[in-house]
Protein backbone atom coordinates (compact mmCIF):
# COMPACT_ATOMS: atom_id res chain seq x y z
CA UNK A 1 0.00 0.00 0.00
CA UNK A 2 1.29 3.56 -1.11
CA UNK A 3 2.17 5.94 2.12
CA UNK A 4 -1.09 7.77 2.36
CA UNK A 5 -1.58 11.32 3.64
CA UNK A 6 -5.03 10.72 6.33
CA UNK A 7 -6.78 13.38 7.76
CA UNK A 8 -4.67 12.29 11.39
CA UNK A 9 -1.18 12.49 9.45
CA UNK A 10 -2.44 15.65 7.89
CA UNK A 11 -2.89 17.06 11.84
CA UNK A 12 0.18 15.59 12.54
CA UNK A 13 1.82 17.54 9.24
CA UNK A 14 0.61 20.86 10.48
CA UNK A 15 2.39 20.12 13.93
CA UNK A 16 5.60 19.20 12.38
CA UNK A 17 7.32 17.78 9.66
CA UNK A 18 9.64 16.36 11.33
CA UNK A 19 7.08 14.02 13.56
CA UNK A 20 5.07 13.46 10.47
CA UNK A 21 8.31 12.20 8.77
CA UNK A 22 8.98 10.05 11.68
CA UNK A 23 5.48 8.33 11.91
CA UNK A 24 6.16 6.83 8.34
CA UNK A 25 9.99 6.42 9.31
CA UNK A 26 11.24 5.92 12.43
CA UNK A 27 7.50 4.75 14.11
CA UNK A 28 9.97 2.87 16.54
CA UNK A 29 11.03 6.35 18.33
CA UNK A 30 7.45 7.68 18.89
CA UNK A 31 6.02 5.93 22.25
CA UNK A 32 2.52 3.98 22.16
CA UNK A 33 -0.24 5.95 23.91
CA UNK A 34 -0.22 5.97 27.67
CA UNK A 35 -3.23 4.27 29.78
CA UNK A 36 -4.55 7.50 29.54
CA UNK A 37 -4.87 8.46 26.57
CA UNK A 38 -5.87 5.38 25.50
CA UNK A 39 -9.06 5.52 27.57
CA UNK A 40 -9.73 9.26 25.91
CA UNK A 41 -9.66 6.98 22.41
CA UNK A 42 -12.08 4.62 24.43
CA UNK A 43 -14.30 7.47 25.64
CA UNK A 44 -14.25 8.78 21.69
CA UNK A 45 -15.47 5.62 20.45
CA UNK A 46 -18.65 5.55 22.71
CA UNK A 47 -19.82 9.30 22.06
CA UNK A 48 -19.23 7.98 18.39
CA UNK A 49 -21.48 5.17 18.31
CA UNK A 50 -24.00 7.62 20.61
CA UNK A 51 -23.56 10.60 17.80
CA UNK A 52 -25.11 7.82 14.88
CA UNK A 53 -28.26 7.39 16.79
CA UNK A 54 -29.02 11.13 15.56
CA UNK A 55 -28.92 10.05 12.07
CA UNK A 56 -31.64 6.48 12.08
CA UNK A 57 -31.52 4.89 8.54
CA UNK A 58 -27.30 5.22 8.51
CA UNK A 59 -25.20 2.81 7.18
CA UNK A 60 -21.71 1.52 8.40
CA UNK A 61 -19.06 1.19 6.98
CA UNK A 62 -16.47 -1.25 8.36
CA UNK A 63 -13.15 1.40 8.69
CA UNK A 64 -10.68 -2.07 9.67
CA UNK A 65 -10.38 -2.92 6.08
CA UNK A 66 -8.84 -0.15 3.45
CA UNK A 67 -10.31 -1.49 0.29
CA UNK A 68 -13.25 -2.72 0.86
CA UNK A 69 -14.18 0.72 3.11
CA UNK A 70 -13.55 2.42 -0.25
CA UNK A 71 -15.24 -0.32 -2.55
CA UNK A 72 -18.91 0.24 0.26
CA UNK A 73 -18.52 3.89 -0.12
CA UNK A 74 -18.33 4.09 -3.74
CA UNK A 75 -21.69 1.72 -3.75
CA UNK A 76 -23.52 3.71 -0.68
CA UNK A 77 -22.72 6.76 -2.22
CA UNK A 78 -25.51 6.19 -5.03
CA UNK A 79 -28.21 4.93 -2.49
CA UNK A 80 -28.15 8.71 -0.90
CA UNK A 81 -28.40 8.05 2.77
CA UNK A 82 -26.31 8.71 5.87
CA UNK A 83 -23.35 6.78 5.88
CA UNK A 84 -20.72 6.50 8.93
CA UNK A 85 -16.89 6.20 7.91
CA UNK A 86 -17.32 6.57 4.41
CA UNK A 87 -13.71 6.94 3.10
CA UNK A 88 -12.59 8.23 -0.35
CA UNK A 89 -8.75 8.20 -1.93
CA UNK A 90 -7.32 10.75 -4.00
CA UNK A 91 -4.28 10.40 -5.42
CA UNK A 92 -2.63 9.52 -2.06
CA UNK A 93 -4.53 11.78 0.18
CA UNK A 94 -6.89 9.55 2.02
CA UNK A 95 -10.34 10.91 4.58
CA UNK A 96 -13.03 9.27 6.16
CA UNK A 97 -15.91 11.54 7.66
CA UNK A 98 -17.86 10.42 10.85
CA UNK A 99 -21.34 10.85 8.85
CA UNK A 100 -21.87 12.19 5.81
CA UNK A 101 -25.26 12.77 5.23
CA UNK A 102 -27.08 13.84 1.66
CA UNK A 103 -28.83 17.26 1.46
CA UNK A 104 -30.88 17.09 -1.83
CA UNK A 105 -30.25 15.45 -5.04
CA UNK A 106 -26.27 16.51 -5.43
CA UNK A 107 -25.31 17.76 -2.34
CA UNK A 108 -23.72 16.49 1.04
CA UNK A 109 -22.87 17.50 4.85
CA UNK A 110 -19.95 16.74 6.88
CA UNK A 111 -20.51 15.97 10.09
CA UNK A 112 -17.39 15.85 12.41
CA UNK A 113 -18.31 14.02 16.27
CA UNK A 114 -16.06 15.44 19.06
CA UNK A 115 -16.30 14.15 22.46
CA UNK A 116 -15.14 17.91 23.61
CA UNK A 117 -17.46 19.93 24.47
CA UNK A 118 -16.69 22.95 22.25
CA UNK A 119 -15.45 23.77 18.50
CA UNK A 120 -11.51 23.82 18.68
CA UNK A 121 -9.05 25.61 16.26
CA UNK A 122 -7.99 21.50 15.48
CA UNK A 123 -11.25 20.47 14.66
CA UNK A 124 -11.59 23.09 11.70
CA UNK A 125 -8.65 21.82 10.21
CA UNK A 126 -9.73 18.37 10.66
CA UNK A 127 -12.97 19.04 8.87
CA UNK A 128 -11.41 21.07 6.04
CA UNK A 129 -9.34 18.67 5.31
CA UNK A 130 -11.86 16.53 5.01
CA UNK A 131 -13.76 18.45 3.02
CA UNK A 132 -10.93 19.12 0.74
CA UNK A 133 -10.59 15.55 -0.19
CA UNK A 134 -14.43 14.83 -1.05
CA UNK A 135 -14.81 17.30 -2.65
CA UNK A 136 -11.71 16.17 -4.84
CA UNK A 137 -13.32 12.86 -4.95
CA UNK A 138 -16.13 14.39 -6.86
CA UNK A 139 -18.50 15.17 -4.25
CA UNK A 140 -20.78 18.54 -3.12
CA UNK A 141 -20.53 19.57 0.08
CA UNK A 142 -22.83 21.45 0.98
CA UNK A 143 -22.04 22.52 5.00
CA UNK A 144 -19.87 21.63 7.91
CA UNK A 145 -20.80 20.89 11.48
CA UNK A 146 -19.22 19.98 14.34
CA UNK A 147 -21.25 17.73 16.78
CA UNK A 148 -19.96 18.01 20.24
CA UNK A 149 -20.85 17.52 24.04
CA UNK A 150 -23.44 19.67 25.23
CA UNK A 151 -21.94 19.98 28.97
CA UNK A 152 -25.61 21.45 30.14
CA UNK A 153 -26.93 18.01 29.68
CA UNK A 154 -28.12 16.26 32.81
CA UNK A 155 -29.07 12.37 32.28
CA UNK A 156 -32.34 11.12 33.02
CA UNK A 157 -32.69 7.82 32.43
CA UNK A 158 -31.22 6.63 29.05
CA UNK A 159 -28.77 8.51 26.78
CA UNK A 160 -30.69 11.23 24.80
CA UNK A 161 -28.63 11.51 22.10
CA UNK A 162 -30.41 14.49 21.19
CA UNK A 163 -29.98 16.74 24.15
CA UNK A 164 -25.97 15.25 24.67
CA UNK A 165 -24.99 17.13 21.52
CA UNK A 166 -24.61 20.40 19.91
CA UNK A 167 -24.34 20.77 16.43
CA UNK A 168 -22.28 23.41 15.23
CA UNK A 169 -22.25 24.96 11.76
CA UNK A 170 -18.65 25.65 11.03
CA UNK A 171 -18.37 25.88 7.33
CA UNK A 172 -17.04 29.64 7.15
CA UNK A 173 -14.54 28.66 9.74
CA UNK A 174 -13.55 25.76 7.39
CA UNK A 175 -13.80 27.79 4.51
CA UNK A 176 -11.07 29.73 6.08
CA UNK A 177 -9.00 26.74 7.54
CA UNK A 178 -8.93 25.44 4.38
CA UNK A 179 -7.09 28.44 2.38
CA UNK A 180 -4.21 26.60 0.70
CA UNK A 181 -4.58 23.48 1.97
CA UNK A 182 -3.73 21.85 -1.32
CA UNK A 183 -0.14 23.09 -1.38
CA UNK A 184 0.53 21.73 1.91
CA UNK A 185 -1.21 18.26 1.45
CA UNK A 186 1.79 18.38 -1.30
CA UNK A 187 4.17 19.46 0.44
CA UNK A 188 3.48 17.10 2.97
CA UNK A 189 3.82 14.29 0.28
CA UNK A 190 7.17 15.33 -0.42
CA UNK A 191 7.98 15.00 3.06
CA UNK A 192 6.89 11.64 3.38
CA UNK A 193 8.55 10.39 0.52
CA UNK A 194 11.80 11.84 1.63
CA UNK A 195 14.58 9.97 2.40
CA UNK A 196 15.85 12.18 4.84
CA UNK A 197 14.08 13.54 7.97
CA UNK A 198 13.66 17.30 7.84
CA UNK A 199 15.84 19.29 9.90
CA UNK A 200 12.89 21.36 12.36
CA UNK A 201 14.14 23.00 15.37
CA UNK A 202 11.53 22.55 18.60
CA UNK A 203 9.57 25.81 19.14
CA UNK A 204 6.16 26.91 19.73
CA UNK A 205 4.73 24.09 17.59
CA UNK A 206 5.84 21.27 19.72
CA UNK A 207 2.91 22.17 22.24
CA UNK A 208 0.44 23.26 19.45
CA UNK A 209 -2.71 20.80 19.11
CA UNK A 210 -1.63 18.50 21.06
CA UNK A 211 1.90 17.73 23.05
CA UNK A 212 4.40 16.13 20.85
CA UNK A 213 5.47 12.65 22.07
CA UNK A 214 8.46 12.65 20.24
CA UNK A 215 11.28 13.00 23.43
CA UNK A 216 14.48 12.31 20.75
CA UNK A 217 14.80 16.24 19.61
CA UNK A 218 15.23 17.55 23.28
CA UNK A 219 18.31 15.16 23.91
CA UNK A 220 20.51 18.24 23.41
CA UNK A 221 19.04 20.12 26.19
CA UNK A 222 20.98 19.78 29.85
CA UNK A 223 19.60 18.66 33.07
CA UNK A 224 18.82 22.05 34.06
CA UNK A 225 17.14 23.24 30.40
CA UNK A 226 15.12 26.55 30.43
CA UNK A 227 11.67 24.65 29.74
CA UNK A 228 11.66 24.00 33.82
CA UNK A 229 11.18 28.29 34.18
CA UNK A 230 8.05 28.21 35.92
CA UNK A 231 4.97 29.15 34.00
CA UNK A 232 8.08 30.35 31.39
CA UNK A 233 6.09 29.91 28.08
CA UNK A 234 7.13 31.60 25.44
CA UNK A 235 9.66 33.40 27.69
CA UNK A 236 11.63 29.46 27.43
CA UNK A 237 11.61 29.74 23.24
CA UNK A 238 12.94 33.26 23.35
CA UNK A 239 15.80 31.93 25.37
CA UNK A 240 16.24 29.18 23.17
CA UNK A 241 16.11 31.34 20.26
CA UNK A 242 19.10 33.36 21.60
CA UNK A 243 21.42 29.94 21.80
CA UNK A 244 20.72 29.81 26.18
CA UNK A 245 20.00 26.40 26.92
CA UNK A 246 20.38 26.20 30.95
CA UNK A 247 18.85 28.21 33.87
CA UNK A 248 22.57 28.95 34.83
CA UNK A 249 22.75 30.56 31.64
CA UNK A 250 20.57 33.28 31.64
CA UNK A 251 22.15 36.46 31.73
CA UNK A 252 21.14 38.72 34.24
CA UNK A 253 19.18 40.86 31.43
CA UNK A 254 16.92 38.91 30.66
CA UNK A 255 13.42 39.71 32.48
CA UNK A 256 12.43 37.01 35.40
CA UNK A 257 9.90 37.02 38.20
CA UNK A 258 11.20 36.63 41.41
CA UNK A 259 9.95 33.24 41.44
CA UNK A 260 11.90 32.23 38.47
CA UNK A 261 15.33 34.16 39.71
CA UNK A 262 14.76 31.53 43.02
CA UNK A 263 15.16 29.01 40.25
CA UNK A 264 18.20 30.11 38.38
CA UNK A 265 20.05 30.88 41.63
CA UNK A 266 19.06 27.04 43.25
CA UNK A 267 20.28 25.66 39.55
CA UNK A 268 23.70 27.52 39.86
CA UNK A 269 24.36 26.59 43.67
CA UNK A 270 22.77 23.12 43.35
CA UNK A 271 21.18 24.10 47.24
CA UNK A 272 17.33 24.58 47.73
CA UNK A 273 15.81 27.87 48.49
CA UNK A 274 14.38 27.87 52.10
CA UNK A 275 12.41 31.32 53.31
CA UNK A 276 11.37 29.96 57.67
CA UNK A 277 10.04 32.77 57.78
CA UNK A 278 7.13 32.28 55.69
CA UNK A 279 7.21 28.77 56.57
CA UNK A 280 6.57 29.46 59.54
CA UNK A 281 3.39 31.90 59.21
CA UNK A 282 2.11 28.37 57.42
CA UNK A 283 2.84 25.93 59.72
CA UNK A 284 1.12 28.44 62.63
CA UNK A 285 -2.12 28.53 60.27
CA UNK A 286 -2.56 24.73 60.97
CA UNK A 287 -4.65 23.50 63.76
CA UNK A 288 -4.76 20.13 65.10
CA UNK A 289 -5.78 17.35 64.87
CA UNK A 290 -4.49 17.17 61.07
CA UNK A 291 -6.58 15.49 58.74
CA UNK A 292 -4.95 15.25 55.18
CA UNK A 293 -7.30 14.54 52.63
CA UNK A 294 -7.37 13.50 49.06
CA UNK A 295 -9.73 12.42 46.25
CA UNK A 296 -9.75 10.58 43.40
CA UNK A 297 -12.63 11.23 40.25
CA UNK A 298 -13.67 10.16 36.91
CA UNK A 299 -15.31 12.34 34.84
CA UNK A 300 -16.78 11.09 32.01
CA UNK A 301 -17.96 12.43 28.54
CA UNK A 302 -20.90 10.17 28.71
CA UNK A 303 -22.71 10.83 32.25
CA UNK A 304 -22.88 7.32 34.07
CA UNK A 305 -25.53 8.51 37.00
CA UNK A 306 -28.75 9.90 36.39
CA UNK A 307 -28.51 13.94 37.63
CA UNK A 308 -25.01 14.15 36.28
CA UNK A 309 -23.50 16.01 33.65
CA UNK A 310 -20.74 15.58 31.36
CA UNK A 311 -17.71 15.51 32.07
CA UNK A 312 -18.97 16.15 35.79
CA UNK A 313 -16.23 14.65 38.34
CA UNK A 314 -17.53 12.34 40.59
CA UNK A 315 -15.36 11.43 43.76
CA UNK A 316 -15.06 7.45 44.00
CA UNK A 317 -11.96 7.38 46.30
CA UNK A 318 -10.65 9.26 49.35
CA UNK A 319 -7.94 9.03 51.33
CA UNK A 320 -7.22 10.09 55.08
CA UNK A 321 -4.22 10.26 57.18
CA UNK A 322 -5.07 12.10 60.69
CA UNK A 323 -2.63 13.22 62.67
CA UNK A 324 -4.08 13.55 66.23
CA UNK A 325 -1.10 16.14 68.16
CA UNK A 326 2.06 17.13 67.53
CA UNK A 327 4.82 13.88 67.12
CA UNK A 328 1.90 11.94 66.84
CA UNK A 329 2.41 9.48 64.11
CA UNK A 330 -0.78 9.24 61.66
CA UNK A 331 -3.35 6.86 61.28
CA UNK A 332 -4.68 6.36 58.27
CA UNK A 333 -8.33 5.50 56.54
CA UNK A 334 -9.89 4.96 53.31
CA UNK A 335 -12.54 4.57 51.20
CA UNK A 336 -12.80 3.06 47.57
CA UNK A 337 -15.73 2.51 45.76
CA UNK A 338 -17.53 -0.94 44.83
CA UNK A 339 -20.32 -1.68 42.14
CA UNK A 340 -21.13 0.27 39.02
CA UNK A 341 -24.12 2.57 41.52
CA UNK A 342 -23.25 5.63 42.12
CA UNK A 343 -20.66 5.98 44.44
CA UNK A 344 -21.19 9.60 46.22
CA UNK A 345 -23.30 9.03 49.00
CA UNK A 346 -21.60 6.04 50.19
CA UNK A 347 -18.24 8.08 50.34
CA UNK A 348 -19.92 11.17 52.00
CA UNK A 349 -20.85 8.63 54.73
CA UNK A 350 -17.51 7.31 55.13
CA UNK A 351 -15.79 11.03 54.82
CA UNK A 352 -18.57 12.06 57.71
CA UNK A 353 -17.46 9.44 59.78
CA UNK A 354 -13.49 10.07 59.38
CA UNK A 355 -13.01 13.70 59.56
CA UNK A 356 -14.08 15.67 62.78
CA UNK A 357 -15.53 18.78 63.64
CA UNK A 358 -12.35 20.71 64.23
CA UNK A 359 -8.89 20.95 63.14
CA UNK A 360 -7.25 21.23 59.55
CA UNK A 361 -8.23 19.52 56.45
CA UNK A 362 -4.77 19.74 54.85
CA UNK A 363 -4.99 19.38 50.90
CA UNK A 364 -2.86 19.58 48.21
CA UNK A 365 -4.44 22.18 45.79
CA UNK A 366 -7.36 23.12 47.21
CA UNK A 367 -10.03 24.38 44.38
CA UNK A 368 -10.13 20.38 43.84
CA UNK A 369 -10.89 18.94 47.02
CA UNK A 370 -12.87 21.86 48.17
CA UNK A 371 -15.14 21.74 44.71
CA UNK A 372 -15.81 17.52 45.61
CA UNK A 373 -17.13 19.41 48.81
CA UNK A 374 -19.01 21.90 47.70
CA UNK A 375 -20.79 19.29 44.91
CA UNK A 376 -21.68 16.87 47.32
CA UNK A 377 -22.94 19.19 50.12
CA UNK A 378 -25.42 20.80 46.73
CA UNK A 379 -26.49 16.96 45.89
CA UNK A 380 -27.41 15.66 49.31
CA UNK A 381 -28.90 19.21 50.96
CA UNK A 382 -29.00 17.47 54.59
CA UNK A 383 -24.93 17.56 54.55
CA UNK A 384 -24.45 21.18 52.90
CA UNK A 385 -23.96 22.60 56.13
CA UNK A 386 -21.23 20.09 57.06
CA UNK A 387 -19.44 20.62 53.59
CA UNK A 388 -19.31 23.85 54.35
CA UNK A 389 -18.33 23.59 57.41
CA UNK A 390 -15.15 21.25 55.98
CA UNK A 391 -14.37 23.62 53.20
CA UNK A 392 -13.98 26.55 55.94
CA UNK A 393 -11.21 23.96 57.92
CA UNK A 394 -8.76 23.60 54.61
CA UNK A 395 -5.48 24.47 54.29
CA UNK A 396 -3.95 24.40 51.18
CA UNK A 397 -0.28 22.81 51.47
CA UNK A 398 0.56 24.04 48.09
CA UNK A 399 0.99 27.46 49.08
CA UNK A 400 4.30 27.23 50.19
CA UNK A 401 5.60 25.64 47.40
CA UNK A 402 3.14 27.98 44.55
CA UNK A 403 5.28 30.94 46.50
CA UNK A 404 8.37 29.12 45.90
CA UNK A 405 8.82 29.30 49.97
CA UNK A 406 10.38 26.31 49.46
CA UNK A 407 12.13 25.36 46.10
CA UNK A 408 14.24 22.70 45.39
CA UNK A 409 16.13 22.18 42.02
CA UNK A 410 14.86 18.51 41.67
CA UNK A 411 11.54 19.85 41.49
CA UNK A 412 12.12 21.24 38.06
CA UNK A 413 10.18 23.93 38.19
CA UNK A 414 6.89 22.02 38.87
CA UNK A 415 5.01 22.87 42.36
CA UNK A 416 3.01 19.79 41.91
CA UNK A 417 3.26 17.18 44.88
CA UNK A 418 5.06 14.40 42.60
CA UNK A 419 7.55 16.73 42.41
CA UNK A 420 7.66 18.32 45.44
CA UNK A 421 7.78 15.08 48.12
CA UNK A 422 10.96 13.18 46.41
CA UNK A 423 12.90 16.37 46.15
CA UNK A 424 11.91 17.30 50.14
CA UNK A 425 11.61 13.93 51.29
CA UNK A 426 13.12 11.49 49.03
CA UNK A 427 10.15 9.73 49.09
CA UNK A 428 8.22 9.50 45.39
CA UNK A 429 6.03 7.76 43.20
CA UNK A 430 8.30 5.54 41.92
CA UNK A 431 7.46 1.97 41.14
CA UNK A 432 4.02 2.00 42.14
CA UNK A 433 1.14 0.39 39.75
CA UNK A 434 -0.35 3.58 39.64
CA UNK A 435 1.13 6.77 40.14
CA UNK A 436 -0.72 9.56 39.01
CA UNK A 437 -4.49 10.70 38.74
CA UNK A 438 -5.19 10.44 35.22
CA UNK A 439 -4.32 6.85 35.18
CA UNK A 440 -6.47 5.93 38.59
CA UNK A 441 -9.03 7.31 36.78
CA UNK A 442 -9.29 5.22 33.81
CA UNK A 443 -8.04 2.09 35.72
CA UNK A 444 -11.01 2.68 37.94
CA UNK A 445 -13.13 3.08 35.34
CA UNK A 446 -12.03 -0.22 33.45
CA UNK A 447 -12.27 -2.35 36.15
CA UNK A 448 -16.02 -1.15 37.22
CA UNK A 449 -17.49 -0.97 33.39
CA UNK A 450 -15.25 -3.13 32.01
CA UNK A 451 -15.11 -6.71 31.31
CA UNK A 452 -11.77 -7.67 33.59
CA UNK A 453 -10.76 -10.70 35.19
CA UNK A 454 -11.30 -11.02 38.74
CA UNK A 455 -7.45 -10.90 40.00
CA UNK A 456 -6.39 -7.89 37.50
CA UNK A 457 -9.32 -6.03 39.23
CA UNK A 458 -8.03 -7.00 42.65
CA UNK A 459 -4.51 -5.72 41.73
CA UNK A 460 -6.03 -2.63 40.55
CA UNK A 461 -8.10 -2.15 43.55
CA UNK A 462 -4.80 -2.81 45.40
CA UNK A 463 -3.07 -0.26 43.57
CA UNK A 464 -5.22 2.35 44.05
CA UNK A 465 -5.46 2.18 47.64
CA UNK A 466 -1.44 2.56 47.72
CA UNK A 467 -1.05 5.26 45.46
CA UNK A 468 -4.11 7.28 47.41
CA UNK A 469 -2.38 6.56 50.53
CA UNK A 470 0.88 7.94 49.67
CA UNK A 471 -1.05 11.47 48.90
CA UNK A 472 -2.21 11.81 52.43
CA UNK A 473 1.16 10.21 53.80
CA UNK A 474 3.20 12.55 51.76
CA UNK A 475 1.60 15.58 52.30
CA UNK A 476 2.06 14.51 56.19
CA UNK A 477 5.54 13.60 55.25
CA UNK A 478 6.11 17.03 53.46
CA UNK A 479 4.91 19.42 56.75
CA UNK A 480 6.90 17.35 58.92
CA UNK A 481 10.23 18.19 56.93
CA UNK A 482 8.64 22.11 56.79
CA UNK A 483 8.79 22.13 60.53
CA UNK A 484 12.56 21.06 60.33
CA UNK A 485 13.16 23.77 58.20
CA UNK A 486 11.71 26.21 59.57
CA UNK A 487 13.29 25.38 63.41
CA UNK A 488 16.42 25.53 61.77
CA UNK A 489 17.54 26.38 58.16
CA UNK A 490 19.77 23.81 56.90
CA UNK A 491 23.85 24.43 56.39
CA UNK A 492 24.24 25.84 52.90
CA UNK A 493 20.30 26.71 52.21
CA UNK A 494 19.49 30.06 50.46
CA UNK A 495 16.81 32.07 52.69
Amino acid sequence: MPRLLSKSKYLNGLQCPKYLWMLFHQPELIPPPDAATQRLFDQGNIVGELARKRFPGGISIPDDNFGENLKQTRALLRQRKPIFEAGVLVKNIYARADVLVPVNDDEWDIIEVKSSAGVKDINLHDASFQKFCYEKAGLNIRKCYLMHINNKYVRNGEIDPYQLFTMADVTGRVLEEGRGIEDRAVEMLEVIAAERCPDVAIGLHCDSFYGCPVESCRDFLPEDDVFQLYRGGRQCYDLLERGIFSLKDIPGDFKLDGRQRIQQQCALTGLPHVNPGEIRKFLGSLEYPLYYLDFETFSPAVPLFDGTRPYQGIPFQFSVHVVEKRKARPRHYSFLAEGRKDPRRELLVALERTLGDSGSIVVYNQSFESGVLSDLGGLFPEYHDRMGNMRGRIIDLLAPFRGFDYYHPLQKGSASIKDVLPALTGTSYEGLGINNGEIASSAFLEITFGDVPDEERRKVRADLEEYCKLDTLGMALIVDKLKELSAAPKKGATS
